[in-house]
């Protein structure tokens, strides 16, 4: 018996990296999951993702494991094919108990999105693909939820919400996206704690994806301050949904949990 046996979940940006990590685990755990992205074949874009797949996609790896899983190709800023998704797993499979928004991500270099130089183009991109996805993929769910009079819902930020660009003030508007997803999930929780809903954060540190590494550069992710001396493995942030997702998180709300190796 899983932890999450009969239950159902959504991962958004589930093609890669986190997002698959996210999907399998939940899967591991008995969840049927609905796995989102752009581009389910996204990891494609960069080599050591493309080498560590078994499969075509997230949802076929998770089919040939013996998990039920479904697939949806969108853009996570239009309101309308979240809803629609949405949706179709209710209609599917009868109910929503876990959303993960994970969908989101960063786009431009450190030098040109200061706080005051970000291009408008990379502002309204960003906040799209990050706060916006979020809201949309949460208000989506919630109807389902509040109807069954339950649900877990994690969203994710990142440790660029409560950093501040290595001191230069770079990656401005990516950090600002993730710090009001922290803060929009706080008013969530209380929004929708009536219905017995939990709905918290997860905050990764420089967890060791390909994008990281090719963004970063693998010498920089070695020398980053964390207190466990080692970047983190997309497996680290997963362990965490075995709280967030069961019974285990069942009065636990409102809370950000970072998952960074104390990060300093």
């Amino acid at each position: 018996m899983g932890k999450l046996d009969g239950k159902v979940a959504i991962v958004t940006g589930g093609a890669r990296g986190l997002g698959r990590a996210y999907a399998h685990r939940l899967a591991g755990m008995g969840a049927k999951v609905a796995v989102t992205d752009l581009d389910l074949k996204s990891f494609e874009e960069f080599e050591s993702e493309a080498r560590s797949m078994t499969g075509s996609s997230t949802v076929e790896e998770i089919r040939s494991g013996g998990g039920e899983a479904i697939g949806f190709e969108f853009d996570i800023g239009d309101r309308a094919a979240v809803f629609d998704m949405a949706d179709e797993v209710e209609r599917t499979w009868g109910r929503i108990d876990v959303l993960v928004a994970n969908a989101g991500g960063g786009r431009g270099t450190p030098a040109e999105t200061t706080a005051t130089l970000m291009p408008p183009d990379l502002l309204e991109l960003v906040t799209r693909m990050n706060f916006y996805g979020t809201v949309h993929s949460c208000s989506a769910v919630a109807p389902a939820m509040k109807a069954q009079k339950s649900g877990k819902i994690i969203t994710i930020a990142s440790q660029a919400a409560i950093s501040f660009g290595g001191g230069t003030g770079g990656y401005a508007h990516y950090g600002a996206n993730k710090a009001a997803i922290v803060h929009y999930t706080r008013y969530l929780a209380q929004e929708l704690g009536p219905h017995g809903i939990n709905a918290n954060c997860m905050a990764p540190g420089f967890i060791a994806t390909g994008r990281v590494a090719d963004f970063l550069g693998e010498e920089a992710v070695g020398n980053l301050r964390i207190a466990l001396r080692r970047p983190g493995m997309v497996e680290d942030c997963a362990k965490v949904l075995d709280f967030l997702a069961t019974d285990l998180s069942d009065y636990v709300s409102g809370v950000m949990i970072p998952v960074d190796g104390g990060m300093y």
